[in-house]
C-alpha cells in the first residue's frame, strides 16, 4: 500500500509511506490546504529526521569516523512501512538498517502517527532508542499550506497571529545553509506576523525560542489553519520566494552554527535519547472554515 486516507466528518488527510509524508489534508467543503507538489517546490510536508538543517560540509564526527549526511536527514526520502491503519489514524515506522547506519551509525526507530478527531489533525513523532549508546537527533515537521489559501485573496492579506506575543529575535541562514551568527530584528508585530514576499529574500525565519505554542494562519474570508505544538523549541517559516506555499515549521534542533566543529553528539539542540528510551513529540493542524 502506497498511500491511506483518513477522515472525519470535518476532514480529510491521505499520508504516503514515502517519507511517511502527508501530501493532501481537505476540509469539509473540499478546500485544499496543503501545497501540491508543484515544480517550484516537489514536497508537501516532508519530515526532518534525523537532522533539521544542514551541518557543517554536509559531514559529522562520531567516534573518529566521518559520515556524510544531507539536508535535513534521508526520513523524507525513505520508504516506512504501515504499522497500524484506520478510519481515522494510521502508524508508520522507519527503522535503521546498513544503508542508514553508513549515513548515520546509530539504532532508531521513528514512529508517525497521524490521527483526526473533528477539524483537527494530530501527528506524533516517537523516537526509540533500541541500541546500546545515547541516540542523538533532531527532528521536524515541514508542512507546506497553499498561500494564498484561496484564489483571488491576495498574497499580502495573510498573516500569523502567535499565541503569544514574540520579541525574541530571530535567526537566518548564510549562504552556506549554516546558521548565521547575526541574530535579527524580530519581524512580529506584537502577536502578528502580516506575511509579504520580503520577509523571505534572506533565507527562512527560524524563532529560535518561541513563547508561542500556535500560531494561526488566514486572511479575511479564507479558511483558518492553526498549528499548535509540544516538545519541539524552535519555529521554521518559509517559502520559496514567491511560491504559491508557506511552510510552518516546529522543529527540535536546527541547522549547524557556521563555527561548530565538534563531534556530533555535542551539536547544540539535539535530543539525547538513552538506551532503551523513547521520546515523544506532537503538533497538530486545525483548520476551520
Amino acid at each position: 500500500m502506497t498511500r491511506h486516507d483518513i477522515a472525519s466528518s470535518l476532514l480529510t488527510a491521505i499520508i504516503k509511506a514515502e517519507g511517511a509524508e502527508l501530501c493532501s489534508l481537505r476540509a469539509a467543503d473540499g478546500q485544499e490546504m496543503l501545497w501540491q507538489a508543484g515544480p517550484e517546490w516537489p514536497r508537501h510536508a516532508p519530515l526532518l529526521f534525523p537532522i533539521v538543517g544542514r551541518v557543517k560540509n554536509d559531514r559529522f564526527r562520531h567516534k573518529g569516523q566521518t559520515y556524510s549526511l544531507g539536508q535535513h536527514g534521508f526520513a523524507r526520502d525513505s520508504l516506512f512501512t504501515w504499522v497500524e491503519t484506520g478510519p481515522s489514524h494510521c502508524r508508520l515506522r522507519l527503522e535503521d538498517s546498513s544503508e542508514t547506519r553508513a549515513r548515520y551509525p546509530f539504532a532508531f526507530r521513528f514512529d508517525v502517527i497521524y490521527a483526526i478527531e473533528g477539524d483537527r489533525l494530530e501527528i506524533a513523532f516517537e523516537i526509540s532508542n533500541p541500541g546500546n549508546e545515547t541516540l542523538p537527533a533532531s527532528v521536524g515537521a515541514h508542512p507546506a499550506f497553499r498561500w494564498p489559501l484561496a484564489e483571488g485573496t491576495p498574497r499580502d492579506a495573510h498573516r500569523l497571529e502567535f499565541s503569544q506575543a514574540e520579541t525574541h529575535p530571530i535567526r537566518r541562514l548564510g549562504s552556506d545553509g549554516l546558521l548565521d551568527p547575526q541574530p535579527f530584528a524580530c519581524p512580529v508585530e506584537g502577536k502578528l506576523l502580516p506575511l509579504r514576499n520580503d520577509l523571505f529574500k534572506i533565507s527562512a525565519m527560524i524563532f529560535e525560542c518561541p513563547v508561542s505554542k500556535s500560531v494561526r494562519y488566514s486572511a479575511p474570508g479564507t479558511p483558518v489553519i492553526e498549528v499548535s505544538w509540544d516538545g519541539f523549541y524552535q519555529l521554521g517559516v518559509w517559502t520559496k520566494l514567491e511560491a504559491p506555499f508557506v511552510c510552518i515549521e516546529p522543529w527540535h534542533g536546527m541547522t549547524s552554527e557556521g563555527d561548530f566543529d565538534g563531534d556530533f553528539i555535542d551539536k547544540p539542540g539535539l535530543l539525547l535519547i538513552p538506551p532503551g528510551e523513547q521520546r515523544r513529540l506532537n503538533h497538530s493542524i486545525r483548520v476551520r472554515v
